[in-house]
């Protein structure tokens, strides 16, 4: 069997699990991914099979769009709701301040990758480094935000869509965002 499955990978599940479920349940022997999801992350998650896996560095880079949530005033580890919180801050932001916070993101930007990202240095990827406790500097990739929109705020919490480039780390900009309010 050779082509491509669009899967709707659950929360909790890594993108190489849900190829190896494929795998599984196909008995294709080779299956993979067209880029990885956070573990928490739900939501499309193309598998190639087959032959189709030669293909996935001639696939197009195309546009993700995303829907995310975050919650200012909170700073964890690994910039998301699973990691550990190091810091907790008093939320003096209006909406009017997110706002406004949103215009430095918009178009073409420079971005750091967490360390908690499954992006390899030296053939390790970053999260397994992160685990141990070594962070290492990280070079900033060039990205891009078409759109950012809110979908709602009830502060601390704020509900919006990105739509971006392939490459782009929502956990960085929500991070980089409740830097920016401070």
């Amino acid at each position: 069997m050779t082509g491509i499955l669009l899967i709707d990978k659950p929360e909790g599940m890594t993108s190489f699990v849900a190829a190896a479920r494929v795998r599984r349940m196909t008995g294709v022997k080779k299956t993979g991914h067209t880029g990885t999801l956070d573990p928490m992350a739900t939501g499309v998650l193309p598998v190639l099979l087959g032959g189709a896996t030669r293909f996935c560095e001639l696939l197009p880079s195309h546009d993700k769009a995303y829907i995310a949530s975050l919650r200012l005033g909170t700073v964890t580890d690994t910039l998301d709701i699973t990691g550990e919180v190091l810091e907790t801050r008093e939320v003096n932001a209006s909406r009017a301040d997110f706002e406004s916070a949103l215009q430095s993101f918009s178009g073409t930007i420079e971005q750091v990758p967490p360390m908690y990202s499954a992006l390899k240095v030296n053939g390790k990827k970053l999260y397994e480094l992160a685990r141990e406790g070594i962070e290492i500097e990280r070079k900033a990739r060039t990205v891009h935000f078409y759109e950012i929109s809110i979908l709602e705020v009830k502060l601390p919490l704020v509900r919006m869509e990105v739509t971006c480039s392939k490459g782009t780390y929502i956990r960085t900009l929500c991070h980089d965002i409740g830097e920016k309010l401070g």
